[in-house]
């Protein structure tokens, strides 16, 4: 092994330092650990030490390189960082904190050191300030379990040395990870772009339309995201989670987009975090969440008339799925008086779209279909103010026919998996927009550093961004809010049918 930084020391020992440690002396590197509790390097080290006998013990390591990698730590004070061409901190997220401690290393360590930040939401300029030599810091910004999230951002900040990003970069590939670069803004990459997902999720439950656990079902079953929002903010706690929101929401100054919620900062003040206190947005017991049951669907005797609206989302689709569900279909200019009538808008509400369209709003429930029936494990329905209870059953039975899940919803402005993924793709291409980062970078770190499914910008060409568009504009309509705003670089790239993964030139 020949690592960019054959001597480096990371600075905090705890889980996020110590994973950091980890890949550095898997790379090769003499790894100085330092804390300032003597103590915590020391048990960190042992826990490395432990971690390395259970790779070996699976085969991922044999037992000289894991004797190696023991032999790379060495837990020390800051009196042992002359000889480092690197060093990376990995303490608390506090401004003064971490410039103080810049401040005493720089007076330690020789001119040409690398200084890193592990910071999640400051700014790396801001931590630069006040340093004789500015130019040699930057972002290093790594996700917990270290070892297991292999996305790094990599943030140059205003008077970063080029050479030292790209070194950085380096050697994030040398330790096994995938670097991404991003500009020195609020968030960076992944909280920046990972602001879609929960806030708007927040903002449909405080809405009514849905509670927890049927939001969760619908992105999980019709987007195909690994956790619904109110299971990822139980795993990650709110003591992280809706610090993080306020942080990039205060930084871009009120932002409409990045707007928190007061569902979050309630359940805060109220020790209500999540899994590790048992009690989140789902009860725990044993680790595992009870999450209520779904109602079965209704069984319906006396099946009425099916009428599609002529200006349906996938109109086509849906008379097929109809059809392939036996369902009686009307074929006239305007339903029966008998019939069960349907709508599939994008962004509107069913209540608009009846009252526009002159439908009986009585009988009118709408379906999503943003995304392909075939592609996904669920269908949604919606029902508004005056749907009644025959027909809101009726339409419930008749997509339930083939054993699909179906989720019937309150109405509202767009559907849950609209809004969503609106809101996703929005954020990112506005991203693109201010420059933060690639597109080609904004979805690796998106898919490596969240799990999505897709990137952001790959759900906008999936889904189709002149539809994203739509469901933007019509819920800006509906709601006349700015946090529904189109970004310009979604609007050019849909009204002339661009790619969203595309570089301008």
């Amino acid at each position: 092994m020949n690592p960019t930084f054959p001597t480096i020391a990371v600075i905090g020992a705890g889980a996020m330092g110590r994973g950091i440690a980890q890949i550095a002396a898997q790379a090769g590197s003499l790894v100085r650990l330092v804390d300032n509790q003597a103590e915590a390097s020391i048990q960190a080290k042992a826990a490395l030490a432990d971690q390395w006998d259970k790779l070996a013990a699976k085969g991922k390591l044999d037992a000289a390189q894991a004797q190696a990698c023991k032999d790379r730590i060495q837990p020390g004070t800051l009196s042992d960082l002359a000889d480092c061409q690197m060093v990376v901190e990995a303490i608390v997220e506090r401004l003064d904190v971490k410039r103080s401690l810049f401040a005493q290393i720089e007076d330690i360590v020789a001119p040409s050191t690398v200084l890193a930040t592990n910071t999640s939401s400051l700014s790396v300029t801001a931590i630069a300030a006040g340093l004789k030599r500015p130019g040699q810091l930057a972002g290093f910004h790594f996700f917990n379990p270290v070892p297991l999230m292999k996305v790094v951002e990599v943030i140059a900040g205003l008077k970063t040395d080029p050479a030292v990003a790209q070194g950085l970069a380096r050697y994030a590939r040398e330790m096994g990870h995938t670097p991404v670069q991003a500009a020195d803004t609020p968030g960076f990459i992944v909280n920046h772009a990972g602001r879609g997902y929960n806030t708007e999720a927040l903002r449909i439950v405080s809405e009514g339309v849905a509670d927890f656990a049927t939001i969760d079902r619908i992105l999980r079953d019709q987007v195909g995201f690994k956790l619904g929002p109110f299971e990822l903010m139980d795993l990650t706690a709110l003591d992280v989670s809706h610090p993080v929101m306020e942080s990039v929401y205060n930084q871009y100054y009120q932002e409409p987009r990045y707007r928190p919620s007061v569902i979050t900062a309630q359940r805060l003040a109220g020790g209500v975090l999540g899994r590790k206190t048992g009690q989140g947005f789902y009860n725990y017991l044993d680790g595992k969440a009870q999450v209520p049951a779904e109602a079965p669907a209704p069984e319906v005797s006396d099946m009425p008339p099916v009428w599609v609206s002529t200006r349906a989302a996938r109109r086509a689709e849906l008379l097929q799925l109809l059809k392939d569900l036996g369902a009686k279909i009307e074929t006239g200019q305007s339903p029966s008086a008998q019939a069960l009538t349907l709508v599939a808008p994008l962004g509107f509400d069913v209540t608009t779209v009846a009252v526009v369209e002159r439908l009986d709003p009585a009988r009118t429930v709408g379906i999503d279909m943003l995304i392909e029936d075939a592609a996904t494990r669920r269908r949604v329905l919606a029902s508004n103010p005056a749907t009644r209870a025959d027909m809101k059953a009726a339409a419930h039975a008749l997509f339930a026919r083939d054993g699909k899940p179906v989720s019937l919803i309150r109405d509202s402005g767009g559907f849950i998996s609209q809004r969503v993924v609106a809101t996703i793709v929005n954020i990112a291409s506005d991203m693109c927009q201010q420059g933060i980062c690639s597109p080609a970078d904004l979805e690796t770190a998106v898919t490596l550093g969240l799990g999505y499914p897709l990137g952001p910008l790959a759900m906008g060409n999936r889904w189709g961004p002149t539809n994203v568009l739509e469901v933007l504009f019509n819920m800006q309509t509906v709601y006349g809010d700015p946090r529904y705003r189109p970004s310009p670089w979604l609007h050019r790239r849909g009204a002339i049918g661009l790619s969203l993964l595309q570089e301008e030139s």
